[in-house]
């Protein structure tokens, strides 16, 4: 029963984790991202990204809840304040079909703005820190491995699945997926709530 029950937990932070980051929807952002590179150097910065990603969120998971009670926070007031700034982005999402970013600096693409917010921004962060409270430790750092490595993967073969999904095909997942970061980020400031109740 423990097994199912921890599985079942995977699975959940698994899907929220691939939802908040979206990586066949911020597709035609990594190209143009990289377009001017040749393959070599577009793998180097896409690998780099994925490491820089992977420690970032560990961070944010390991020191998360420590962050918390230095600053006086109740898990639920983040909850609360996290479901907001998802509701935030998934509109912003759902508007533009893909993140906005500005004034990106070629030499740091890797880490700024493919790790850092695309990967790992705040929707990740914040479902990875409520994840952690909902779902334990090792469920929360299986579940950024498993999606982080997934995300690798797609980086590896992004020409050959932006050709086959097409700039449109990548925007339609984009705005689906901000549905579902839309719901997510619902049911996260309604737990919130409740908890005050």
């Amino acid at each position: 029963m423990q097994i199912e029950a921890f599985a079942l937990n995977l699975l959940k932070a698994i899907i929220a984790l691939i939802i908040v980051i979206d990586p066949l929807g911020n597709i035609p952002v990594f190209i143009s991202l990289t377009k001017d590179m040749n393959k070599k150097d577009r793998k180097k910065v896409f690998n780099t990204a994925t490491i820089v990603a992977f420690i970032l969120l560990i961070t944010f998971v390991v020191t998360g809840k420590h962050l918390l009670n230095l600053f006086n926070i109740s898990i639920y007031s983040f909850m609360i304040a996290g479901g907001i700034l998802l509701l935030i982005i998934s509109i912003k999402i759902l508007i533009y079909g893909e993140w906005v970013e500005k004034n990106i600096s070629p030499e740091n693409v890797g880490a700024v703005p493919i790790a850092f917010p695309l990967l790992t921004g705040p929707g990740a962060i914040t479902t990875s820190i409520v994840t952690i409270q909902t779902s334990g430790f090792l469920a929360t750092f299986l579940s950024v491995l498993i999606v982080l490595s997934l995300v690798w993967l797609i980086l590896q073969f992004i020409d050959k699945i932006h050709s086959l999904l097409g700039r449109v095909g990548s925007i339609v997942i984009a705005r689906l997926m901000a549905i579902f970061i839309a719901a997510l980020a619902i049911q996260f400031i309604i737990d919130g709530i409740n908890a005050y109740r």
